[in-house]
């Protein structure tokens, strides 16, 4: 019997990623991401889920523009993904450029089964845009380390 290990270390079951999804009413992904009225932010491990913010859009910024697409980026920064039910071509562009991977949905499917499955994959892998995020974290923190170091003097 083969037995499928996880493509991505056991870190997987400790690392955190925060997702978010465009959601009007805070339960189920029902919103296009431009014009979205809310978004709501969790952050997810192998373990447990917790919501970290809602970050909402009023009426007047929906007015049809590109200009609208900088708020909402803005709002998704720190975020490793944005799950929606519908989405543009320039915004998936512009979420791609900065780390973000959009991912369309059902209109009807439920933000808690969503992060159960998000959850399921940091810990058993297998979700290639996962694993993306988690190479590109260990990544910026060995970025972040050795500019650490060379601040506080480290030498050979």
């Amino acid at each position: 019997m083969l037995v499928r290990q996880p493509i991505v270390e056991d870190m997987n079951a400790s690392a955190t990623l925060r997702v978010a999804f465009a959601s009007g009413d805070r339960k189920r992904v029902d919103q296009h991401f431009g014009s979205a009225t809310a978004f709501v932010l969790y952050d997810v491990s192998g373990e447990e889920s917790r919501m970290a913010g809602v970050a909402e859009f009023p009426e007047e910024a929906m007015d049809g523009g590109e200009n609208k697409l900088a708020a909402r980026m803005d709002a998704l920064a720190g975020c490793d993904a944005v799950f929606v039910f519908a989405i543009g071509a320039s915004a998936i562009k512009q979420l791609l450029g900065r780390g973000v991977q959009p991912l369309r949905v059902g209109e009807t499917d439920m933000i808690g089964a969503i992060l159960e499955n998000v959850g399921n994959a940091l810990r058993e892998g297998g979700a290639p845009w996962i694993e993306r995020a988690l190479a590109a974290k260990r990544k910026a923190g060995e970025r972040d380390r050795f500019a650490l170091m060379e601040a506080e003097g480290w030498e050979k």
